[in-house]
């Protein structure tokens, strides 16, 4: 089921089950998971992009590995807060999800995410071939713990 209101996905989530956060690209899917208190978010792994049918079978034995209980998708909005093709993309993406699962799914605004992922492991002086390897999920981790930070507040 699909929560386009973030407060709408806070109420639908079940208690005490960690959330799946996802960094949507054109050839990869960054996964980042939360604990089960849902305080802190860690990137988890790059799916590499195939067809849909095996992308979501990857992302919902995650979530069946790890109990997951919703699902938080980063929309990539446009600086001037416009939804473009890529939010499109997005969004098409969490209806075919939504037809294979009872997750609850809600949306994120993930702009500028990768940059703060990219900055982060320049800081943490990462090779340019190990940020290539990890970018995608370290970015998931930066859109799920914004998630997480405002479900605090709700």
């Amino acid at each position: 089921m699909i929560q386009d209101v973030f407060e709408d996905f806070a109420a639908a989530l079940p208690p005490m089950q960690a959330l799946m956060g996802l960094d949507l690209g054109e050839k990869t899917i960054g996964v980042a998971v939360s604990d089960r208190m849902r305080g802190v978010a860690s990137p988890l792994e790059t799916v590499r992009r195939k067809k849909f049918k095996l992308d979501s079978a990857r992302l919902l034995e995650i979530a069946a590995d790890r109990e997951i209980g919703g699902i938080v998708l980063g929309l990539p909005m446009n600086m001037d807060g416009s939804e473009g093709p890529r939010c499109q993309s997005t969004r098409a993406f969490a209806r075919n999800l939504s037809q294979l699962t009872d997750i609850p799914i809600g949306f994120w605004d993930e702009r500028l995410s990768t940059v703060a992922a990219e900055k982060a492991l320049l800081e943490a002086d990462t090779t340019r071939k190990r940020r290539g390897q990890v970018i995608d999920h370290v970015a998931a981790g930066y859109i799920l713990q914004g998630a997480l930070d405002r479900l605090r507040f709700l």
